[in-house]
């Protein structure tokens, strides 16, 4: 009979040596000015996954709590800008202006390393597909970070919408202007839009795993996120706070039809993550041979 302590020094010298080989391909590639290998991407993606799967559950909610609330600033300087501009400026380029600081939160949250349930949708789906990780280990990580970061979109938008009059920072019509971009959609709109907000969140995993400089996958973040925001696609996660700071601001936004929003982007921004990235770059990148 095995030991399980023998079993698992052998898979951690196995992952040293893949996260080894992983930046020896990143470091050679660099020096050719070329791109970072896709098996070498698809295998940090693995890497990292294994890291987070196997974390203390403690330390895996403090960090998406800690995602959850820095998510909040991105669309706290929205309701900010919205207030002091929206009588002022076209339509168009307020648009265009809150989709970039929409982009804030996400930078904070992803340079900061924090956990992002939008990005697991994608990055821990692999180890699962390359058969390290079973079904009962991804719900596990899936639901620590997803509770982790709605509490602390809670928190951060009761405070939110708390200072923002208090101060001046905004009006609480911004708040509810801002949320009602999000709830006023047909059932399928919305789900629809979700699955590309999530499409979009696991090309941003790969694409920032792909990045070997912090300018870059600054980059990344920023044109992700800004995309996200100028389409107003549905982030379960930042639209989280978006919508409840509608919801405590004023009574235009109600309790179902935030419920409504937050369960209906979070299955569209899974599938839109699970399907359209990880599966689809699994797939290409083993049934690709070992040259990809």
């Amino acid at each position: 009979m095995s030991d399980p302590r023998e079993e698992r020094a052998e898979e951690l010298a196995e992952e040293a040596d893949a996260t080894e080989a992983v930046k020896e391909a990143q470091a050679e590639a660099k020096n050719r000015g070329e791109q970072t290998p896709e098996r070498a991407i698809l295998e940090e993606q693995i890497t990292n996954a294994m890291n987070e799967l196997r974390r203390p559950a403690s330390g895996l909610f403090l960090s998406a709590f800690s995602a959850g609330l820095d998510i909040g600033f991105g669309p706290l300087l929205m309701a900010a800008v919205f207030t002091l501009v929206s009588e002022a400026w076209s339509d168009p380029l307020t648009s265009i202006v809150l989709a970039n600081l929409y982009s804030v939160g996400f930078i904070f949250v992803v340079l900061g390393r924090s956990e992002l349930f939008t990005e697991h949708t994608t990055l821990a789906v692999l180890p699962v597909l390359d058969g390290r990780a079973s079904i009962s280990d991804l719900g596990h990580l899936w639901g620590v970070v997803y509770v982790g970061n709605v509490v602390g979109g809670v928190i951060f938008a009761s405070i939110a919408v708390t200072v923002g009059p208090e101060f001046g920072i905004a009006d609480t019509a911004a708040f509810v202007e801002l949320a009602r971009g999000l709830t006023q959609h047909s059932l399928w709109g919305l789900m629809t839009a979700a699955v590309l907000a999530g499409w979009l969140m696991g090309l941003l995993s790969w694409l920032v795993a792909a990045a070997q400089e912090t300018i870059s996958r600054t980059f990344f973040v920023w044109l992700i996120a800004t995309t996200i925001g100028l389409a107003h696609l549905p982030h379960c996660i930042a639209g989280n706070v978006e919508v409840l700071m509608g919801l405590l601001a004023g009574s235009e936004v109600g309790f179902f039809a935030y419920g409504r929003f937050l369960a209906v982007s979070t299955v569209g921004n899974a599938v839109g993550g699970s399907v359209f990235v990880a599966l689809l770059k699994y797939g290409h990148v083993v049934r690709g041979g070992p040259g990809v």
